[in-house]
C-alpha cells in the first residue's frame, strides 16, 4: 500500500489526540512533518511518531513552511482557531489535500475566503466536525430518513459543559480561547451542535439556513471563578473583565420551515451534554434523556426514558455497524467513543475514491459563520441577521453533488 504523506499543523491537545490515537495507528499514512508555534510541542510530537511509526518527521514552527514541502501530500490542521482559515486556504492553493479541525470563524469574510479558494482551486477542505459521526446523531438521522419522525420541524443542540478550569488555568497556551472570552460575545463554538443538525436537515443540499437571532445572559461565571482562585490562575486573568455571556441562545430559521436553537454554556457549573434534540410531526428524540418517543409507542414514563438501546438493533446507522464489526483495536473506540476514528476513515475514503468529502468547504463556511453572525446580532441588541448563501443558489439542487462513498452522512 502506498502511504499518504501527512503534515500535522498544531501539536496541542487536539493535534496530539489525532496523532497519538489515530494517525500513528493507521497503516495508510506516514507523518512527514509536524508544525507547532511552540517548537517544543512539535519536538515531542515528532518523538511520538518516531517511536510508533519508525520515522522521524521534520519539525517547524511556521505552517507555511510545512505546506510548501514536496513530501507532504495532505495536511491536518489542528492549530488555534484564528489559524484555521489562513492555513486551509494556503494548503488548498498549494494543491494539498486538507482536513481542518472545527471551530468558529471570526468574520464572515473568512468564510467567503474559504469558498472562493475552493471554487478557484477545485480542492475541498474536509471539515473535521466529529460530532457529525456521533452514534445517536447518526441513528436518529437514519430514522428521520426512513420517515419515523414524520416531518422534522425543530432541532436543538448545544455545546454545554463546564470549561472554567481549562480556560483560565490553561492560559497562556490556549490563549486563542481566552482571547475569545475576553473580547467577544457570541455563539463562539457552534459546529459541534449545528453540524449533525445541518446534516439531518439537508442544509446546503436542498435546504439552507436563512437568518438568526441571538440572546445572551450576562458574563458572570469566568469573572467570579477567576476572583475565587487567585493562587492557581495567572494574574492577568484575575482582573480582566470577560465579555462572553455565560449562556447564549441562537435561533436559526431554515428555508424548509424548520427552526434550530443552539446553546453555548461553558462558564457555569454544569454537566456535559450536546443536547441533541429532534422534534418531528410523528416523533421526538432527546439526547440528554436518551429518549426516543414515537407515535404508536407506549407513552408510559418507564417505556420511553433511557430507551435508546431498544431502537439501536434495528436502526443503528450502517456507519456504526461497520465500525463496530470491523474494529480490531479497542483503543480506537476511546477517542470520543469512536467518532474521531470514523471521521478520519471518512476523509481518507473520500480521497481514495476521488469523491467530495462528506463535510465539505460549503458546510465548513456555513457552520463557522454562525459565530460572527451571532456576534453581529448581539452587538445590535439581538437583531435578526441574514445568513449568507455560500453556495450562491446551488443549495437547491446540490444534492447531486453528494459524496457517495460508504461513510457519507446523507444516507
Amino acid at each position: 500500500m502506498e502511504k499518504r504523506r501527512l503534515g500535522l499543523i498544531g501539536a496541542g491537545a487536539r493535534g496530539r489526540s489525532h496523532l497519538d490515537g489515530i494517525l500513528t495507528e493507521r497503516d495508510d499514512v506516514i507523518i512527514t512533518w509536524v508544525c507547532d508555534k511552540i517548537l517544543t510541542r512539535a519536538e515531542e510530537a515528532a518523538k511520538v511518531v518516531q517511536e510508533k511509526m519508525g520515522n522521524t518527521p521534520q519539525i517547524t514552527d511556521d505552517y507555511r513552511r510545512l505546506i510548501e514541502q514536496e513530501d507532504v501530500d495532505a495536511v491536518v490542521i489542528a492549530s488555534d482557531w484564528d489559524n484555521h482559515v489562513p492555513a486551509a486556504c494556503l494548503a488548498m492553493e498549494a494543491g494539498k489535500k486538507v482536513a481542518c479541525e472545527c471551530g468558529p470563524a471570526y468574520t464572515v469574510d473568512e468564510c467567503w475566503q474559504l469558498v472562493r479558494t475552493y471554487e478557484k482551486t477545485g480542492n475541498h477542505v474536509m471539515f473535521l466536525e466529529n460530532c457529525c459521526y456521533g452514534r445517536e446523531e447518526l441513528m436518529v438521522t437514519r430514522m428521520v430518513r426512513e420517515g419515523l419522525f414524520g416531518e422534522v420541524v425543530h432541532c436543538d443542540g448545544g455545546y454545554q459543559h463546564d470549561l472554567r478550569d481549562m480556560i483560565l488555568k490553561g492560559y497562556p497556551t490556549n490563549q486563542f480561547r481566552v482571547a475569545s472570552f475576553m473580547h467577544r460575545n457570541c455563539e463562539y463554538y457552534p459546529t459541534h451542535d449545528l453540524g449533525p443538525i445541518a446534516k439531518l436537515l439537508d442544509i446546503g443540499r436542498g435546504n439552507r439556513m436563512m437568518k438568526l437571532v441571538s440572546l445572551s445572559s450576562g458574563a458572570k461565571g469566568l469573572n467570579d471563578y477567576a476572583k475565587r482562585h487567585p493562587d492557581t490562575i495567572d494574574p492577568a486573568m484575575q482582573t480582566y473583565p470577560f465579555r462572553q455571556g455565560d449562556v447564549v441562545k441562537t435561533m436559526i430559521q431554515c428555508a424548509g420551515g424548520q427552526s434550530i436553537c443552539l446553546t453555548i454554556d461553558t462558564s457555569l457549573p454544569r454537566f456535559y451534554t450536546r443536547d441533541f434534540t429532534v422534534r418531528g410531526t410523528r416523533g421526538f428524540f432527546a439526547e440528554r434523556e436518551q429518549t426516543v418517543f414515537l407515535d404508536g409507542d407506549s407513552h408510559s414514563r418507564g417505556d420511553y426514558l433511557n430507551n435508546v438501546e431498544k431502537y439501536r438493533k434495528q436502526w443503528e446507522h450502517p456507519i456504526w455497524k461497520r465500525f463496530n464489526e470491523a474494529r480490531e483495536k479497542e483503543d480506537n473506540a476511546k477517542l470520543h467513543g469512536g467518532m474521531d476514528w470514523i471521521l478520519f476513515d471518512a476523509w481518507f475514503s473520500s480521497l481514495d475514491e476521488g469523491k467530495v468529502p462528506p463535510i465539505d468547504t460549503y458546510d465548513m463556511a456555513a457552520w463557522m459563520s454562525i459565530a460572527p453572525l451571532s456576534e453581529i446580532s448581539l452587538n445590535g441588541g439581538s437583531i435578526p441577521v441574514e445568513i449568507p448563501d455560500f453556495t450562491r443558489g446551488a443549495w437547491i439542487d446540490r444534492g447531486n453533488d453528494k459524496y457517495t462513498g460508504f461513510w457519507q452522512l446523507d444516507r
